[in-house]
């Protein structure tokens, strides 16, 4: 199996690799955000449809008997090897013309993240991983922070339409608590990755969803990042909370804003 998930996942960075040229290509100018509202700050480009769209249909001609999930059109394809891929994380950053957004594809063989792929082309990063190999953005292996003290780390807080009323105010004021800096960045992938990388510290968001994380899942794993146990916990199936910390605050981050970590 080990030797399937090589294949495929050499085959999809190429894939990704296009797609995201297509996303620049398609790409508003600044000046405004250019698309729809699904609802309250959950924007929709014409270039998410079309690049979910190239994705499955390139990923079904290489490998038809693998399953297929997209954000937008949700399974499309059944298969105990299956693909879910985010076409534009960050599609607020997207819509506007800004750089903070990518293209998130995960490979999960049944529950289990095997590979994952993160691409922003606006930044110029690519980050991979293969479970028991390595995690590594633009070809070079990557670690999560070092860091064992909250006063001088970096935490990130995603924002979404779907928690409740004060939720993020009271998130964010126990961050502040424990003396860290604060941020919100508008692309939950970029933000786990930025964690595996050491980038920033910790990154907690309430309610996500299983295509905003499968890529981003491997990567905190291979890097040595500690993660809530957000597939057990029902991120298959619908949007619950992630906390992603560096080992050295995790139990403090994780006491701090009252999730558990594995």
């Amino acid at each position: 199996m080990t030797q399937a998930i090589l294949t495929r996942f050499e085959a999809a960075r190429s894939v990704v690799r296009d797609a995201a040229a297509m996303a620049m290509k398609m790409r508003p100018a600044p000046g405004g955000p250019k698309g729809t509202l699904k609802s309250a700050q959950d924007w929709l480009t014409e270039t998410d449809g079309a690049v979910e769209a190239f994705i499955s249909e390139r990923i079904g001609t290489l490998f038809p008997e693998d399953g297929f999930q997209g954000e937008e059109e949700g399974r499309t394809r059944t298969g105990s090897l299956r693909w879910v891929v985010d076409p534009i994380d960050g599609t607020s950053n997207y819509a506007r013309g800004r750089n903070r957004w990518c293209i998130s594809l995960g490979l999960m063989d049944g529950d289990t993240p095997v590979a994952g792929i993160i691409e922003a082309p606006a930044l110029g990063e690519t980050y991979t991983a293969v479970r028991g190999h390595g995690a590594f953005l633009n070809g070079q292996r990557i670690h999560a922070s070092p860091v064992t003290d909250t006063a001088s780390s970096l935490i990130e807080m995603g924002w979404s339409n779907r928690v409740p009323a004060g939720v993020f105010q009271q998130k964010i004021d126990a961050i502040l608590n424990l003396g860290a800096m604060p941020r919100s960045g508008g692309s939950g992938a970029i933000a786990l990755a930025e964690v595996a990388c050491g980038r920033q510290d910790g990154y907690l968001e309430i309610c996500i969803n299983l295509w905003d994380v499968a890529a981003a899942l491997v990567l905190l794993d291979e890097a040595g990042a500690r993660v809530s146990p957000f597939l057990r916990d029902g991120g298959l199936t619908g949007g619950i909370c992630i906390l992603a910390a560096a080992p050295g605050i995790a139990d403090t981050l994780s006491d701090a804003v009252g999730v558990s970590l594995k």
